[in-house]
């Protein structure tokens, strides 16, 4: 598997929302899966077209949290099963360039909600996930995770299916980078703390999403140190939000977060340029906007 210079395919849900997709809430990007699966396989296909290395699969939305708890029984391993499906076809139709397949595993329990975690359920519905998605991935990435105890649980179910794990950490954003001592995961442990447990477990990367740029390259850093003292050779990546400061999600997506005015593609490429410069080998679209941040990354990044 490629190691150095990867691109990560941008925000799905908003990106869907812009080519006309079903989209609601509170099933946001998983409508679109259950109602137009077409409009699924156009944003993979969009995001390959921009320079895309990695497509997600469509399947953040595809827990209880959003669609409910008696369609998830129903339904969830099957939507599972489609999305990867989904983005298999697209990869695979790809002729100048592999194009890899992230299996997204999100927080079950809603993003940015780290004291809502229930291990014992978490399993569960990780495991639908995993099983539905297992055929047609190359590697997991686990999504806007909050807490140690989420990554762990991520661990659990995907260590039987053999393939890579990607683990991507959301970052307090609250304060400034400089009114903290140290980088913090949304529960208040540390960046440290998180790039030893990926570390402990094998990890072949640690990113950072969901959270604003402004807080990126600290964590960084500190991730690229603590691996270095460990001798692990694990990448780091990022893809930030384009939203202010996000805290708990109390309701499934119940509001469109209004996007910063400042984070246009050039923008954000120069962000991109920051990480890459502070040693993330791996750098995805703005989560909240799309394709065109991927065609600023394709221009820019592959040169670093």
């Amino acid at each position: 598997m490629t190691k150095r210079g990867l691109i990560l395919d941008g925000g799905t849900g908003r990106e869907l929302e812009r080519i006309g997709a079903p989209f609601r809430q509170p099933e946001w990007s998983a409508l679109a899966l259950m109602e137009a699966p077409e409009f699924v396989r156009k944003v993979h296909d969009n995001y390959i077209e921009a320079g895309t290395d990695v497509i997600t699969t469509n399947s953040y939305a595809v827990v209880p949290f959003h669609i409910g708890d008696e369609r998830f029984e129903a339904d969830g391993a099957m939507l599972a099963a489609r999305a990867g499906r989904i983005a298999r076809e697209a990869a695979d139709a790809s002729t100048d360039r592999k194009i890899l397949v992230a299996g997204s595993l999100p927080p079950v329990f809603g993003s940015y909600q780290p004291d809502l975690f229930d291990p014992k359920r978490a399993g569960h519905y990780l495991d639908t996930l995993v099983g539905g998605m297992t055929p047609y991935v190359d590697l997991w990435l686990a999504e806007t995770q909050s807490s140690l105890a989420e990554a762990r649980a991520a661990r659990e179910a995907t260590l039987s299916t053999g393939k890579p794990l990607w683990v991507s950490f959301t970052l307090r954003d609250d304060l400034a980078p400089s009114d903290m001592p140290e980088p913090l995961l949304r529960s208040n442990e540390t960046v440290k703390a998180a790039a030893e447990l990926v570390a402990s477990f094998g990890g072949e990367a640690m990113l950072f999403n969901c959270s604003m740029p402004e807080v990126m390259e600290a964590a960084i850093e500190t991730a690229r140190a603590t691996f270095a003292a460990l001798g692990a050779d694990i990448q780091v990546g990022v893809y930030a939000n384009a939203f202010g400061s996000q805290q708990g999600d109390e309701e499934a997506n119940a509001t469109l977060s209004e996007i910063r005015n400042d984070l246009d593609p050039d923008s954000y490429g120069q962000w991109a340029g920051r990480w890459a410069a502070s040693g993330a080998s791996i750098i995805g679209g703005c989560c909240g906007i799309g394709v065109d941040h991927i065609h600023a990354l394709s221009g820019r990044y592959r040169c670093i």
